[in-house]
């Protein structure tokens, strides 16, 4: 397959089979899925396995434990390009995404295609205010200390491509949990690989449960200080933001 949709699954039996047969319905012929379970208690994983056995576009990693979203793409990441990807998208399986704008991700001429909240024409719905406020405020907070031009620089709906997560290297990501997203936009903008976003509705899920909990703004933070850090304490402007 040469486009990989990575969707992480844990706790997902309410929407994994839609989303399968969406996200393929959305997807170029050359596209298929893979299904990231952690070992889900609510016997995800083996209707995942049903799907995989009648659907040869759909293929499912089996991880023995939940230990994070970061951990469970960095795996996806890897098998997928096992699978022989060219293009690498990331997406949930709650529907929060818009499976279809999938087309339009893959679309794009950039290393990093992020489906923006954040610039002109994106919106969240269902949210509460204060957690819109949180978001938003949030990704304010990440330009202003680390300098990276992204709208959305916490955002889940995303493509890469292959060169791109081979050049800055999986094993040096050091995020378990949600602060993944952020790390590894912050690696691709200070690699220099070119960056666009493109404008999503983005919609609060449907069925099964949150897995956000108020800890997550805590590592957030935490992992923007980190990279500040790292970076030397400056915010060096790269090429390539679009």
């Amino acid at each position: 397959m040469k486009i990989v949709a990575v969707i992480p699954t844990y706790n997902e039996k309410e929407n994994i089979r839609d989303m399968a047969a969406a996200a393929l319905a959305a997807l170029p012929e050359d596209g298929g899925i893979l299904f990231v379970d952690d070992n889900s208690p609510d016997g995800t994983g083996a209707i995942a396995d049903s799907l995989a056995a009648a659907e040869p576009r759909i293929r499912v990693l089996h991880r023995e434990k939940k230990e994070g979203l970061g951990r469970a793409y960095i795996a996806g990441f890897r098998e997928a390009m096992r699978l022989g990807a060219e293009r690498i998208i990331e997406m949930d399986c709650d529907f929060s995404h818009p499976v279809a704008r999938l087309r339009d991700l893959l679309a794009e001429d950039a290393d990093v295609v992020i489906g923006s909240r954040y610039v002109k024409g994106g919106k969240c719905i269902g949210w509460p205010f204060k957690r819109w406020l949180i978001s938003k405020c949030g990704g304010i907070f990440i330009r202003t200390v680390t300098g990276m031009p992204i709208k959305d620089p916490t955002g889940g709906f995303k493509c890469f491509r292959r060169r791109a997560l081979e050049k800055i290297g999986l094993d040096k990501i050091e995020s378990n949990g949600y602060s993944f997203q952020l790390e590894m936009n912050h690696r691709m903008w200070m690699a220099g690989f070119t960056i666009k976003e493109i404008p999503i509705v983005f919609a609060e899920r449907q069925a099964g449960y949150s897995k956000l909990s108020g800890s997550i703004a805590v590592e957030s933070v935490k992992m923007v200080l980190k990279l500040w850090r790292d970076a030397g304490f400056r915010r060096s402007p790269r090429k390539g933001t679009k």
